[in-house]
């Protein structure tokens, strides 16, 4: 009579419950980790070297709006430099003429292939190659230059593949329509690219806005400098890690809130599929 109890007792486990026994393990590994670290850590060094309080409120009231106006800023301008020049590439690259097509591909493959801090050490060394070059608005011009440079060579990629999505019969249509080539993509098929695009445009927003604390490398003002280097200034002045840790939450003020719209486009995207 004991014989099927056995053979019951030995019969393997189902995946699902199987999944469920791993992720119960993985569950109480992490528990206990999150345990002995709140348990083994110095709460108050801890606090007195990344949570200051009078460093914090020197952090907010000393400059920390401006270095975060000036973010938005050259984020802003290079985000508008990169999805004009991108856009333009992307058109480019999908030319008949095949000069078009060579020129723009080289251009997205070679910035694309660089590090964004080479690209601004080049721009920062450039007066020492051509001394009376001047780049308008400097630096806010010569910051939309590099960041924009890089951008649009990634965002022309994400262009072109949402002009390529636009439905052949929409182009078509507009000729028929005695729309010109350039007309129809103005008035047709872009608008309706885009609509498709925003997602990943935004993402690259995102991008641009960490990016931009590579401006510290072309050598700033006070009154210039974006978050990074204002946080990273004050720390060194006060050898302390709270200003940079006030800096950093600044960046989530804009990022987050865009992770959010990104989110949310690519869900309304979803459902309107």
């Amino acid at each position: 009579m004991s014989t099927p109890t056995k053979v019951a007792a030995r019969r393997p486990l189902s995946p699902r419950k199987r999944a469920q026994r791993i992720r119960a393990v993985q569950y109480a590994v992490l528990i206990a980790i999150v345990v002995i670290a709140i348990f083994a850590a110095d709460w108050k060094q801890i606090g007195e070297v990344f949570f200051k309080p009078d460093l914090i409120k020197t952090t907010i009231t000393q400059g920390l709006g401006r270095a975060l106006l000036n973010t938005i800023v050259y984020t802003a301008g290079a985000f508008v430099f990169g999805l004009v020049v991108g856009t333009v590439l992307a058109v480019m690259r999908l030319s008949e003429i095949g000069p078009y097509r060579w020129i723009a591909t080289a251009y997205i493959e070679f910035f694309r292939g660089l590090p964004a801090l080479i690209v601004f050490l080049m721009f920062s060394l450039m007066p020492l190659a051509f001394p009376t070059l001047r780049i308008p608005y400097d630096p806010y011009g010569t910051v939309w230059l590099a960041l924009g440079i890089v951008a649009s060579a990634y965002m022309a990629e994400t262009i072109r593949g949402g002009i390529q999505a636009v439905h052949k019969g929409q182009a078509e249509a507009a000729r028929s329509l005695g729309m010109t080539s350039g007309q129809a993509m103005r008035k047709v098929i872009l608008p309706q690219a885009f609509r498709t695009m925003l997602p990943p445009l935004t993402n690259e927003l995102i991008l641009l806005v960490k990016d931009s604390s590579l401006v510290y490398i072309i050598g700033l003002a006070a009154t210039q400098a974006e978050l990074t280097k204002y946080g990273r200034d004050l720390s060194v002045q006060y050898a302390n890690m709270t200003p940079l840790v006030v800096a950093g939450a600044a960046y989530l003020i804009i990022t987050l809130p865009l992770s959010v719209v990104v989110r949310r486009m690519e869900a309304s995207a979803g459902k309107a599929r």
